[in-house]
């Protein structure tokens, strides 16, 4: 019988230690995850330019990585602070008067059924959904210091992701039990993602969002700016997308008894904001990364509940991971031993 000897036991028991610290700290820094993906998100958009800077242009790293933080704060924060200011004084008359909301409903739910007599509504389910949702915005108000601190910690990695990138990468891959060729598969799978949804979604929803604010502005929907902004953030939602917003909207304004404004939202919105929609997925978002839609639709669902706001970009990225591993494994534990690049080359060359 053969045992263990006692140079494995301390080995094991050192590595029972590391993966319990390790476990203890993740399950700690999980409210700072939006902070930490963020960080690799900017990382990702910005290691090229950056490196062109420093390398080639010999500017100083710390001189350049605070220009890119700069920048980064002019395109991502500023705009969000102002979408918040937009935003958050309609939510806190939501919180402040809860009667205003259940007016709404019954003004709804009276003119509904005036209008089609043969639809009858469940006023107290549809006022419990109402009540619901008017019950997680107290949450939103109050994130506003998590927020903050996930920025912050955000734009310090960054900083520091920017200042070591080179050595944080040569580290990371001598820890990878792949070989280079698969190496350069997993971070070129992880680039593309990145930047497929970092960069293909938000120009996605500032499109949906000037679109439909023409079509609201054209036909007199109250506060277009207000409804243009949630449009637009939907659009970012799988499947359903804007019509979320535009669908309920339009009838909404039937049934105040602008029935031509109504419609013509209606038309507007399925003839152009949906057609604009389909065609930045179909062609913006497959020339930055042509990511299959159940991949980001599955990643989205998956990956927002995990991350918050940058499941939008993780979630999706954890489903191809999961691909591309697969993938891996075959290649590297069967008879062929050529990595995936090498295999998709054959592939497209004996094509």
């Amino acid at each position: 019988m053969n045992l263990i000897s006692n140079s494995n036991l301390k080995q094991f028991a050192l590595l029972a230690v590391i993966f319990l610290l390790m476990a203890a700290l993740g399950w700690q820094l999980i409210p700072y995850m939006p902070g930490i993906l963020g960080a690799v998100t900017f990382y990702i958009l910005m290691r090229e330019p950056f490196f062109k800077l420093t390398i080639i242009h010999r500017w100083k790293k710390w001189v350049t990585a605070l220009f890119f933080i700069l920048i980064a704060l002019v395109v991502f924060v500023l705009p969000l602070v102002a979408i918040a200011q937009l935003l958050l004084p309609k939510l806190y008359v939501l919180v402040s008067d809860p009667q205003k909301l259940n007016n709404v409903l019954d003004a709804f739910i009276q003119k509904t059924e005036t209008l089609i007599p043969q639809l009858k509504i469940d006023d107290s389910q549809l006022k419990a959904w109402g009540q619901s949702v008017a019950a997680t915005i107290p949450t939103l108000l109050t994130a506003t210091a998590s927020v903050l601190t996930n920025l912050v910690l955000a734009f310090f990695l960054l900083y520091f992701m920017l200042i070591e990138g080179r050595n944080w990468e040569q580290r990371m891959q001598r820890f990878l039990p792949l070989k280079t060729g698969n190496i350069n598969s997993v971070w070129e799978a992880t680039r593309i993602m990145v930047i497929s949804n970092a960069v293909g979604l938000p120009v996605m929803a500032i499109g949906q969002a000037i679109i439909a604010w023409i079509g609201y502005w054209i036909f007199g929907v109250d506060s277009p700016m207000l409804w243009a902004i949630v449009t637009g953030i939907c659009s970012m939602l799988p499947v359903i997308g804007s019509g979320i917003v535009w669908l309920p909207l339009s009838l909404y304004v039937m049934l105040n008894g602008s029935i031509g404004s109504g419609v013509g939202v209606l038309i507007y919105s399925i003839a152009i904001t949906g057609t604009a929609d389909n065609v930045i997925r179909f062609t913006l978002l497959r020339k930055l990364g042509d990511v299959h839609p159940i991949i980001t639709a599955f990643g989205i669902i998956i990956g927002v509940p995990m991350f918050g706001f940058m499941g939008l970009i993780f979630g999706p990225l954890l489903i191809s991971y999961l691909i591309l591993l697969i993938k891996i494994y075959r290649v590297e534990y069967s008879s062929n031993t050529n990595p995936i690049i090498e295999e998709a080359t054959n592939k497209d060359t004996s094509a």
